[in-house]
Protein backbone atom coordinates (compact mmCIF):
# COMPACT_ATOMS: atom_id res chain seq x y z
CA UNK A 1 0.00 0.00 0.00
CA UNK A 2 1.56 3.22 -0.94
CA UNK A 3 1.84 6.31 1.59
CA UNK A 4 -1.54 8.09 0.55
CA UNK A 5 -3.69 5.17 0.71
CA UNK A 6 -2.02 3.60 3.98
CA UNK A 7 -2.65 7.41 5.42
CA UNK A 8 -6.29 7.30 4.30
CA UNK A 9 -7.19 4.02 5.48
CA UNK A 10 -6.67 5.16 8.64
CA UNK A 11 -10.02 7.12 8.29
CA UNK A 12 -12.43 4.83 10.02
CA UNK A 13 -15.39 6.54 11.31
CA UNK A 14 -17.03 6.02 7.98
CA UNK A 15 -17.42 2.56 8.53
CA UNK A 16 -17.87 2.45 11.91
CA UNK A 17 -21.27 4.03 11.60
CA UNK A 18 -22.06 2.04 8.98
CA UNK A 19 -21.65 -1.00 10.80
CA UNK A 20 -24.02 0.75 13.55
CA UNK A 21 -26.40 0.96 10.90
CA UNK A 22 -26.07 4.78 11.73
CA UNK A 23 -24.76 6.40 8.60
CA UNK A 24 -26.77 9.05 7.67
CA UNK A 25 -24.96 10.00 4.31
CA UNK A 26 -25.15 10.03 0.54
CA UNK A 27 -28.87 8.50 0.66
CA UNK A 28 -30.20 8.36 -2.72
CA UNK A 29 -33.19 10.23 -4.12
CA UNK A 30 -35.20 8.37 -6.95
CA UNK A 31 -37.79 11.50 -7.19
CA UNK A 32 -38.02 15.38 -7.81
CA UNK A 33 -36.77 17.46 -4.85
CA UNK A 34 -39.91 18.26 -2.95
CA UNK A 35 -41.55 17.81 -0.06
CA UNK A 36 -42.09 14.11 -0.22
CA UNK A 37 -39.41 12.25 -1.94
CA UNK A 38 -38.56 9.05 -2.61
CA UNK A 39 -35.23 7.60 -0.72
CA UNK A 40 -34.02 4.27 -1.08
CA UNK A 41 -36.97 2.97 -1.95
CA UNK A 42 -39.46 4.59 0.40
CA UNK A 43 -41.54 7.43 0.92
CA UNK A 44 -40.38 10.05 3.01
CA UNK A 45 -41.13 13.91 4.08
CA UNK A 46 -38.07 16.23 2.86
CA UNK A 47 -37.24 18.60 5.66
CA UNK A 48 -33.36 18.80 4.58
CA UNK A 49 -33.72 21.00 1.86
CA UNK A 50 -32.73 24.53 1.31
CA UNK A 51 -35.45 24.34 -1.21
CA UNK A 52 -36.98 27.63 0.97
CA UNK A 53 -39.66 28.76 -1.84
CA UNK A 54 -39.83 25.03 -3.26
CA UNK A 55 -39.54 25.51 -6.74
CA UNK A 56 -37.77 22.87 -7.83
CA UNK A 57 -40.67 21.45 -9.59
CA UNK A 58 -42.45 24.43 -10.61
CA UNK A 59 -43.59 24.06 -13.85
CA UNK A 60 -42.16 27.24 -15.48
CA UNK A 61 -38.38 26.82 -13.65
CA UNK A 62 -38.40 23.65 -15.23
CA UNK A 63 -39.67 24.82 -18.67
CA UNK A 64 -37.16 27.68 -18.65
CA UNK A 65 -34.58 25.03 -18.67
CA UNK A 66 -35.96 22.57 -20.72
CA UNK A 67 -36.12 25.60 -23.40
CA UNK A 68 -32.43 26.67 -22.57
CA UNK A 69 -31.17 23.65 -23.65
CA UNK A 70 -32.82 23.80 -26.81
CA UNK A 71 -31.65 26.61 -27.98
CA UNK A 72 -28.44 26.89 -26.34
CA UNK A 73 -27.21 23.07 -25.63
CA UNK A 74 -25.87 21.46 -22.58
CA UNK A 75 -23.40 23.30 -22.11
CA UNK A 76 -21.39 26.65 -22.82
CA UNK A 77 -17.56 24.31 -23.62
CA UNK A 78 -15.55 27.31 -21.64
CA UNK A 79 -15.22 29.80 -19.38
CA UNK A 80 -17.05 33.11 -18.85
CA UNK A 81 -13.69 34.60 -19.96
CA UNK A 82 -13.40 33.29 -23.08
CA UNK A 83 -15.93 31.11 -25.11
CA UNK A 84 -18.52 30.85 -22.75
CA UNK A 85 -20.79 33.83 -22.06
CA UNK A 86 -23.84 33.24 -23.84
CA UNK A 87 -26.53 36.49 -23.81
CA UNK A 88 -28.98 34.77 -21.12
CA UNK A 89 -25.44 34.91 -18.27
CA UNK A 90 -25.50 38.91 -18.69
CA UNK A 91 -28.82 39.67 -18.96
CA UNK A 92 -29.76 37.81 -16.11
CA UNK A 93 -26.68 39.27 -14.30
CA UNK A 94 -28.01 42.30 -15.01
CA UNK A 95 -31.35 41.48 -13.40
CA UNK A 96 -29.87 40.15 -10.27
CA UNK A 97 -28.23 43.53 -9.55
CA UNK A 98 -30.86 45.59 -10.00
CA UNK A 99 -32.75 42.90 -7.18
CA UNK A 100 -30.26 43.08 -4.64
CA UNK A 101 -29.35 46.79 -5.61
CA UNK A 102 -26.19 47.15 -6.84
CA UNK A 103 -24.82 48.39 -10.10
CA UNK A 104 -23.31 45.17 -11.26
CA UNK A 105 -23.18 41.11 -10.80
CA UNK A 106 -21.18 38.22 -11.83
CA UNK A 107 -22.27 34.74 -11.96
CA UNK A 108 -20.28 31.98 -10.93
CA UNK A 109 -20.70 28.11 -11.44
CA UNK A 110 -21.13 27.85 -8.20
CA UNK A 111 -21.95 29.47 -4.63
CA UNK A 112 -19.05 28.14 -3.22
CA UNK A 113 -16.91 28.98 -6.10
CA UNK A 114 -18.54 32.81 -5.72
CA UNK A 115 -17.21 33.59 -2.24
CA UNK A 116 -14.08 31.50 -2.81
CA UNK A 117 -13.50 33.45 -6.03
CA UNK A 118 -14.13 36.79 -5.11
CA UNK A 119 -12.84 37.28 -1.64
CA UNK A 120 -9.58 35.61 -2.37
CA UNK A 121 -9.14 37.68 -5.45
CA UNK A 122 -9.74 41.09 -3.72
CA UNK A 123 -7.80 40.82 -0.41
CA UNK A 124 -3.95 40.94 -0.81
CA UNK A 125 -1.01 40.17 1.97
CA UNK A 126 -1.03 43.98 3.43
CA UNK A 127 -4.90 43.19 3.97
CA UNK A 128 -7.46 41.89 6.40
CA UNK A 129 -10.25 39.73 6.09
CA UNK A 130 -12.39 39.56 9.05
CA UNK A 131 -15.09 36.28 9.88
CA UNK A 132 -17.59 35.63 12.06
CA UNK A 133 -16.41 31.97 13.37
CA UNK A 134 -19.85 30.47 12.49
CA UNK A 135 -19.00 32.04 8.60
CA UNK A 136 -19.69 29.32 5.48
CA UNK A 137 -16.86 26.54 4.48
CA UNK A 138 -16.96 29.19 1.30
CA UNK A 139 -15.93 32.42 2.99
CA UNK A 140 -12.84 30.32 5.01
CA UNK A 141 -11.40 28.82 2.22
CA UNK A 142 -11.76 31.85 -0.24
CA UNK A 143 -9.71 33.55 3.09
CA UNK A 144 -7.57 30.81 3.20
CA UNK A 145 -6.29 31.10 -0.74
CA UNK A 146 -6.07 34.84 -0.27
CA UNK A 147 -3.05 36.13 0.72
CA UNK A 148 -4.65 38.46 3.27
CA UNK A 149 -4.13 38.28 7.27
CA UNK A 150 -6.60 36.19 8.31
CA UNK A 151 -8.69 37.06 11.78
CA UNK A 152 -12.29 35.98 12.85
CA UNK A 153 -14.44 36.93 16.00
CA UNK A 154 -17.04 35.37 18.37
CA UNK A 155 -20.53 34.46 17.15
CA UNK A 156 -22.12 37.64 16.53
CA UNK A 157 -20.36 39.39 19.38
CA UNK A 158 -19.94 43.03 18.65
CA UNK A 159 -17.31 43.79 21.37
CA UNK A 160 -15.31 40.69 19.95
CA UNK A 161 -15.36 42.48 16.41
CA UNK A 162 -14.42 45.43 17.50
CA UNK A 163 -11.32 43.94 19.19
CA UNK A 164 -10.47 42.15 16.32
CA UNK A 165 -10.65 45.31 14.00
CA UNK A 166 -8.33 47.04 17.04
CA UNK A 167 -5.70 44.79 15.68
CA UNK A 168 -5.66 45.67 12.86
CA UNK A 169 -3.57 48.30 11.12
CA UNK A 170 -5.08 51.39 10.85
CA UNK A 171 -5.19 52.53 6.96
CA UNK A 172 -5.37 48.91 6.01
CA UNK A 173 -7.79 47.13 3.97
CA UNK A 174 -10.34 45.38 5.60
CA UNK A 175 -13.11 43.07 4.85
CA UNK A 176 -15.81 41.89 7.23
CA UNK A 177 -17.42 38.83 5.94
CA UNK A 178 -20.67 37.54 7.50
CA UNK A 179 -23.43 35.03 6.51
CA UNK A 180 -26.92 37.18 6.05
CA UNK A 181 -28.38 34.13 7.54
CA UNK A 182 -26.03 31.67 9.25
CA UNK A 183 -27.12 28.37 7.70
CA UNK A 184 -26.55 25.78 10.62
CA UNK A 185 -28.13 27.76 13.54
CA UNK A 186 -30.63 29.49 11.39
CA UNK A 187 -30.19 33.43 13.17
CA UNK A 188 -29.15 36.90 11.11
CA UNK A 189 -26.34 38.51 11.22
CA UNK A 190 -25.72 41.92 13.36
CA UNK A 191 -25.48 43.39 10.38
CA UNK A 192 -26.77 46.84 12.25
CA UNK A 193 -24.01 46.43 14.81
CA UNK A 194 -21.21 45.84 12.13
CA UNK A 195 -22.43 48.47 10.17
CA UNK A 196 -22.09 50.66 13.14
CA UNK A 197 -18.49 49.60 13.36
CA UNK A 198 -18.19 50.65 9.45
CA UNK A 199 -17.09 53.99 9.32
CA UNK A 200 -14.92 54.22 13.05
CA UNK A 201 -12.30 51.56 12.06
CA UNK A 202 -12.90 52.04 8.28
CA UNK A 203 -13.77 48.36 6.67
CA UNK A 204 -15.62 47.17 4.08
CA UNK A 205 -18.57 44.88 4.21
CA UNK A 206 -19.72 41.86 2.63
CA UNK A 207 -22.64 39.83 2.95
CA UNK A 208 -23.21 36.16 1.74
CA UNK A 209 -27.03 36.06 1.42
CA UNK A 210 -26.99 32.38 0.41
CA UNK A 211 -30.00 31.69 2.87
CA UNK A 212 -31.31 35.19 3.02
CA UNK A 213 -32.37 35.84 -0.57
CA UNK A 214 -36.05 34.49 -1.30
CA UNK A 215 -36.66 34.02 2.61
CA UNK A 216 -36.15 37.60 4.18
CA UNK A 217 -36.47 41.52 2.84
CA UNK A 218 -38.75 43.09 0.15
CA UNK A 219 -39.87 40.21 -1.96
CA UNK A 220 -37.12 38.08 -0.83
CA UNK A 221 -34.06 40.45 -1.35
CA UNK A 222 -32.10 39.14 1.33
CA UNK A 223 -30.86 39.97 4.77
CA UNK A 224 -29.33 43.53 3.49
CA UNK A 225 -32.60 44.70 2.56
CA UNK A 226 -34.41 43.63 5.37
CA UNK A 227 -32.42 46.09 7.78
CA UNK A 228 -32.12 48.50 5.00
CA UNK A 229 -28.48 48.64 4.77
CA UNK A 230 -27.91 47.57 1.51
CA UNK A 231 -26.08 51.01 0.53
CA UNK A 232 -23.54 50.43 3.75
CA UNK A 233 -22.53 46.48 2.43
CA UNK A 234 -19.71 46.83 -0.58
CA UNK A 235 -20.40 43.04 -1.40
CA UNK A 236 -23.41 41.25 -1.38
CA UNK A 237 -23.30 37.10 -2.36
CA UNK A 238 -26.00 35.24 -3.40
CA UNK A 239 -26.47 31.05 -4.46
CA UNK A 240 -29.03 29.52 -7.26
CA UNK A 241 -29.30 26.33 -4.92
CA UNK A 242 -31.58 28.01 -2.27
CA UNK A 243 -34.71 30.05 -3.39
CA UNK A 244 -33.57 30.20 -6.91
CA UNK A 245 -34.07 26.33 -7.64
CA UNK A 246 -30.47 25.44 -9.67
CA UNK A 247 -27.19 26.09 -9.37
CA UNK A 248 -24.76 29.08 -9.67
CA UNK A 249 -24.12 31.91 -7.66
CA UNK A 250 -23.01 35.40 -7.84
CA UNK A 251 -21.51 38.43 -6.32
CA UNK A 252 -22.87 41.78 -6.98
CA UNK A 253 -21.05 45.39 -5.63
CA UNK A 254 -20.36 48.70 -7.25
CA UNK A 255 -19.25 48.66 -11.16
CA UNK A 256 -15.41 49.16 -10.43
CA UNK A 257 -15.26 45.95 -7.55
CA UNK A 258 -17.74 44.14 -10.86
CA UNK A 259 -14.85 45.00 -13.41
CA UNK A 260 -11.75 43.94 -10.85
CA UNK A 261 -13.26 40.41 -10.60
CA UNK A 262 -14.12 39.47 -13.34
CA UNK A 263 -10.53 39.91 -14.77
CA UNK A 264 -8.83 38.68 -11.64
CA UNK A 265 -10.81 35.98 -9.73
CA UNK A 266 -9.32 32.48 -10.88
CA UNK A 267 -12.86 30.66 -9.90
CA UNK A 268 -14.42 32.43 -12.71
CA UNK A 269 -11.76 32.70 -15.39
CA UNK A 270 -10.16 29.12 -14.85
CA UNK A 271 -13.73 27.58 -14.67
CA UNK A 272 -16.17 26.18 -17.13
CA UNK A 273 -19.33 28.82 -16.93
CA UNK A 274 -22.73 28.21 -15.94
CA UNK A 275 -24.94 25.69 -18.03
CA UNK A 276 -27.58 27.66 -20.27
CA UNK A 277 -30.16 24.92 -17.99
CA UNK A 278 -28.91 26.37 -14.58
CA UNK A 279 -28.71 29.49 -15.81
CA UNK A 280 -32.38 30.22 -16.89
CA UNK A 281 -34.19 27.93 -14.12
CA UNK A 282 -32.80 30.33 -12.19
CA UNK A 283 -33.56 33.65 -13.55
CA UNK A 284 -37.45 31.66 -13.87
CA UNK A 285 -37.05 31.45 -10.42
CA UNK A 286 -36.23 34.78 -9.69
CA UNK A 287 -39.21 36.02 -11.85
CA UNK A 288 -41.70 34.13 -9.64
CA UNK A 289 -40.54 35.04 -6.33
CA UNK A 290 -41.03 38.62 -7.62
CA UNK A 291 -44.25 37.69 -8.97
CA UNK A 292 -45.50 35.28 -6.22
CA UNK A 293 -45.18 37.07 -2.36
CA UNK A 294 -47.36 34.39 -1.06
CA UNK A 295 -45.36 31.77 -1.43
CA UNK A 296 -42.83 33.81 1.30
CA UNK A 297 -45.74 34.74 3.19
CA UNK A 298 -46.55 31.55 3.81
CA UNK A 299 -43.31 29.86 4.63
CA UNK A 300 -43.34 32.44 7.23
CA UNK A 301 -46.24 31.12 9.06
CA UNK A 302 -44.94 27.79 8.48
CA UNK A 303 -42.16 29.45 10.48
CA UNK A 304 -43.81 30.97 13.18
CA UNK A 305 -45.45 28.12 13.71
CA UNK A 306 -42.77 25.50 13.96
CA UNK A 307 -40.11 27.75 16.13
CA UNK A 308 -44.01 28.44 18.68
CA UNK A 309 -44.01 24.75 18.40
CA UNK A 310 -40.80 23.44 18.81
CA UNK A 311 -39.99 25.88 21.65
CA UNK A 312 -43.64 24.80 23.89
CA UNK A 313 -42.38 21.29 23.51
CA UNK A 314 -39.02 22.24 25.52
CA UNK A 315 -36.96 21.83 22.21
CA UNK A 316 -33.02 23.36 22.33
CA UNK A 317 -33.66 25.89 19.32
CA UNK A 318 -30.76 28.09 19.70
CA UNK A 319 -31.45 31.83 18.53
CA UNK A 320 -32.81 31.06 14.93
CA UNK A 321 -35.27 32.66 13.80
CA UNK A 322 -35.69 32.05 10.29
CA UNK A 323 -36.91 28.94 8.46
CA UNK A 324 -33.54 27.01 9.61
CA UNK A 325 -34.44 25.39 12.68
CA UNK A 326 -31.40 24.04 14.92
CA UNK A 327 -32.38 21.05 17.03
CA UNK A 328 -29.51 21.09 19.19
CA UNK A 329 -28.43 17.55 20.47
CA UNK A 330 -24.79 18.15 21.71
CA UNK A 331 -23.80 14.08 21.31
CA UNK A 332 -22.81 12.83 18.15
CA UNK A 333 -23.73 9.54 18.04
CA UNK A 334 -26.91 10.09 19.34
CA UNK A 335 -27.34 12.81 16.48
CA UNK A 336 -26.48 10.05 14.16
CA UNK A 337 -29.12 7.66 15.99
CA UNK A 338 -31.99 9.92 16.06
CA UNK A 339 -31.60 10.55 12.08
CA UNK A 340 -31.52 6.65 11.46
CA UNK A 341 -34.95 6.68 13.81
CA UNK A 342 -36.56 9.67 11.99
CA UNK A 343 -35.81 8.46 8.49
CA UNK A 344 -37.59 4.89 9.96
CA UNK A 345 -40.53 6.75 11.00
CA UNK A 346 -40.53 8.72 7.13
CA UNK A 347 -39.13 12.00 8.22
CA UNK A 348 -35.49 13.16 6.35
CA UNK A 349 -33.72 15.57 8.30
CA UNK A 350 -30.12 16.35 8.50
CA UNK A 351 -27.59 15.80 11.13
CA UNK A 352 -24.84 18.43 11.79
CA UNK A 353 -21.37 17.53 13.28
CA UNK A 354 -17.93 18.49 13.33
CA UNK A 355 -16.77 20.04 10.95
CA UNK A 356 -19.64 21.98 10.31
CA UNK A 357 -20.28 23.04 14.04
CA UNK A 358 -18.04 22.30 16.92
CA UNK A 359 -18.42 18.35 18.93
CA UNK A 360 -20.54 19.95 21.69
CA UNK A 361 -23.27 21.69 19.36
CA UNK A 362 -24.02 18.92 17.33
CA UNK A 363 -27.65 19.19 15.90
CA UNK A 364 -30.33 18.54 13.53
CA UNK A 365 -30.91 20.86 11.25
CA UNK A 366 -34.91 21.20 10.41
CA UNK A 367 -35.53 23.31 7.44
CA UNK A 368 -39.23 23.82 6.13
CA UNK A 369 -40.12 25.02 2.69
CA UNK A 370 -42.96 27.18 1.50
CA UNK A 371 -44.77 23.80 -0.34
CA UNK A 372 -45.07 22.34 3.31
CA UNK A 373 -48.12 21.65 4.85
CA UNK A 374 -49.05 22.63 8.32
CA UNK A 375 -50.32 18.49 8.41
CA UNK A 376 -46.42 17.80 7.72
CA UNK A 377 -45.35 19.83 9.94
CA UNK A 378 -47.49 18.39 12.28
CA UNK A 379 -46.27 14.60 11.60
CA UNK A 380 -42.59 15.80 11.77
CA UNK A 381 -43.22 17.21 14.65
CA UNK A 382 -45.21 14.39 16.38
CA UNK A 383 -42.17 11.52 15.33
CA UNK A 384 -39.08 14.32 16.63
CA UNK A 385 -40.74 14.30 19.87
CA UNK A 386 -40.98 10.22 19.90
CA UNK A 387 -37.85 9.99 18.69
CA UNK A 388 -36.03 12.42 21.06
CA UNK A 389 -37.82 11.28 23.91
CA UNK A 390 -36.69 7.48 23.32
CA UNK A 391 -33.08 8.36 23.65
CA UNK A 392 -33.52 10.99 26.30
CA UNK A 393 -32.59 13.74 24.19
CA UNK A 394 -36.10 15.65 25.26
CA UNK A 395 -37.42 15.08 28.41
Amino acid sequence: MNKLSERCAKYTLPQIAMARNIYPYHKCISSKQDTEVIMEGRKVLMFGSNSYLGLTNHPKVIEAAVEAVKKYGTGCAGSRYLNGTLDLHKEFEAELAEFVGKEEAIIYSTGFQSNLGTISCLMGKDDYVVCDELDHASIVDGRRLSFAKPLKFKHNDMASLEKTLQRCEPDSLKLVVVDGVFSMEGDLADLPGIVALKDKYNCAIMVDEAHGLGVLGDHGRGVCNHYGLTDQVEIIMGTFSKSLAAIGGFIAADKDIINFVRHHSRAYIFSASNTPAATAAARAALQIMKNEPERIEHLWKLTDYALNSFRQLGFEIGKTSTPIIPLYIRDMVKTFTVTKMLFDEGVFVNPVVPPACSPDDTLIRFSLMATHTKEQVDFAIDKLVKCFKALEILK
